[in-house]
């Protein structure tokens, strides 16, 4: 399993992840926002299933070693 997140999509998918589940525990959205567990877990383990199923990945290119 590759990582497949970038530094920038990864604090987006955190910072969204516990503003989800704080905005669920306070009862200021209602208990769907703890769907916010996915981002946050795709944020911190910096992989996400569904952009290998796409075949994307916001990482850097890392240059290929040519000999």
């Amino acid at each position: 399993m590759n990582d497949n997140i970038g530094q920038v999509d990864r604090w987006l998918r955190i910072i969204l992840g516990i503003a989800l589940i704080a905005a669920a525990a306070t009862n200021v959205l209602g208990m769907w926002a703890y769907i916010g567990i996915i981002p946050l877990a795709t944020g911190l383990i910096r992989w996400c299933p569904v952009y290998s199923l796409l075949g994307m990945q916001t990482t850097p290119k890392t240059p290929s070693s040519e000999t």
